[in-house]
């Protein structure tokens, strides 16, 4: 995956490089899933969720620039994957899955793996951590719409926030800085996922 998915994407940072070796992905997708945990495409987990392919997740990585002493905020966990990776990049990660069931799964599967620099909540995605942050990092697991401010407002003045953003046919990934209370936005690169729940664009309705 790493030589025939990463690399050839310009994921070139030894630390995403060597924690996406290190974390063995089969062990984060359903029983079923279990061959196909390789492929290089989303991965459908069940109840309208992905699994983002490897390559859109280690090229956020990249584009987060994560560093040794962040505490980052994973949107979306989904069985725990994107969390056990940051894991080994960060000081601690806060992960939130809407579904508690899997929200607990994704506990157990990263306590048994002895990773206990991060902790699983439940609740709803859209509204994050608030009593857990500031976060240095908030990366979501699959494309919005739109982003609440009050999930803006748990990134650290001088953090960043990794998203991609569902536009027509071809999603695009973005990183944000904040600077002086602001989040400015650089592109990153094109990838698609399906719109998480919470992050729909708001209707508008016409009198």
């Amino acid at each position: 995956m790493v030589d025939t998915q990463v690399r050839p994407s310009d994921v070139t940072r030894f630390p995403i490089i060597d924690a996406m070796l290190s974390v063995p992905r089969e062990e984060f997708v359903p029983d079923a899933l279990r061959e196909a945990a390789y492929v290089g495409e989303n991965l459908d987990i069940g109840n309208g969720r992905i699994m983002l392919e490897p390559r859109t997740l280690a090229k956020m990585l990249e584009l987060a620039d994560v560093q040794p002493g962040f505490v980052a905020l994973d949107i979306g966990c989904g069985l725990g994957y994107s969390t056990a990776v940051l894991a080994h990049l960060c000081d601690f990660v806060v992960a939130v899955e809407d579904d508690e069931a899997r929200a607990e799964e994704a506990q157990s599967l990263l306590s048994g793996l002895g990773i206990d620099n991060a902790a699983v909540m439940a609740g709803p995605l859209a509204e994050g951590s608030a009593k857990s942050g500031p976060f240095d990092l908030i990366i979501i697991q699959g494309a919005v719409e739109d982003l609440p401010d009050g999930l803006l407002a748990q990134l650290r003045e001088g953090g960043r926030i990794v998203c991609l953003f569902a536009e027509r046919a071809l999603g695009v990934v973005r990183v944000g800085h904040k600077m002086d209370g602001r989040v400015n936005w650089r592109f990153g690169f094109n990838a698609g996922a399906p719109v998480l729940n919470g992050f729909e664009r708001p209707e508008v309705f016409a009198l």
